[in-house]
């Protein structure tokens, strides 16, 4: 596979057209947009080779149905002579009230095996949704995957002190809650994570008029608006001093880059002095931010290897 570092390097000029058209007008009809461009991405992410990488399925982590988690990793990397790998876990998005860890056997197991390409033992998470663990049901479900992570992916060839956390939309939500929200119980510290990654991630609660998931904010962090504050990750920058990678599209659901921008600055800022960093993606969206990994665009990927190199 040829390899591209532009933005929408890997598809044809009409399948271009057809994204930016689209991010023109994201926010008007995020559904469609959204599987207009696993549509686009799908056929390319399936045609990768991932020969070498295996991948063990539905682990369990938890006793509800949603509570598994998928390993990828290479033989090699388990032998008693190996050393250990950095792990990279995934937490797909879904506005809170839908989604999986692999929507169609391409997204978004794209990530995982993009990673595993890497060297990296990746392990892509799936959670209970709001209907089922409302706040702070997601971010419990982060620690629990996390502490199967730290017992077990050595077994994998993987580095239990090397442990990274990447987050989109939803996902970046309960990432960020489980280790800044001081409400969490059982909260992940500095010592348990080496680095976050909150990929177009929903950092502060809203139900505003032009906020198109806000149904399921609603569902997610509750009915009392007056609660979203004290429950939303930017309001607890300060609690922990991991290190952590924000990325935005630059076409987003409504106000996410913004949320995203505020919580990197919050970062930033005192008694946090742990490594910060921001990424702004030109012409990706909500969507393919995290569809295109694997398809041969190198665009965000190579930014979050070098955050985790550093971290």
């Amino acid at each position: 596979m040829s390899h591209s570092s532009q933005p929408f390097g890997s598809l044809d000029a009409d399948q271009q057209a057809l994204l930016d058209e689209a991010g023109a007008i994201w926010a008007s009809n995020i559904n469609a947009h959204r599987d207009l461009v696993v549509k686009t991405y799908s056929p390319l992410v399936l045609r990768t080779d991932n020969g070498g990488i295996e991948v063990e399925r539905d682990i369990r982590y938890g006793e509800a149905e949603r509570q598994r988690l998928d390993v990828y990793s290479r033989a090699e990397w388990r032998g008693p002579q190996a050393a250990p790998r950095d792990v990279l876990m995934f937490f797909h998005g879904g506005a809170f009230i839908r989604g999986n860890k692999s929507a169609n056997g391409a997204i978004y197991d794209n990530v995982t095996y993009w990673f595993a390409h890497r060297g990296c033992v990746a392990v892509n998470v799936e959670y209970r949704l709001a209907g089922d663990a409302p706040y702070p049901g997601g971010a419990d479900d982060v620690i629990a995957a996390v502490r199967w992570v730290q017992r077990h992916i050595a077994a994998h060839g993987g580095n239990p002190a090397r442990i990274f956390l990447m987050g989109h939309s939803a996902g970046g939500s309960h990432v960020a809650s489980a280790l800044f929200d001081p409400a969490v119980s059982d909260r992940l510290s500095e010592q348990d994570i080496r680095g976050a990654m909150l990929i177009s991630a929903r950092l502060t609660a809203d139900v505003l008029p032009d906020n198109p998931n806000a149904n399921g904010v609603r569902a997610y962090f509750g009915d009392d608006e007056s609660l979203y504050v004290q429950r939303s990750p930017s309001t607890h920058v300060g609690c922990s001093n991991v290190p952590v990678l924000v990325a935005v599209a630059e076409h987003e659901n409504t106000h996410l880059d913004r949320y995203g921008r505020e919580f990197f600055e919050a970062a930033q800022r005192p008694p946090r002095d742990a490594l910060s960093r921001f990424v702004a993606l030109p012409r990706h969206n909500h969507t393919s931010i995290v569809a295109h990994f694997n398809s041969g665009e190198e665009t965000l990927g190579p930014e979050l290897i070098a955050f985790m190199r550093d971290a």
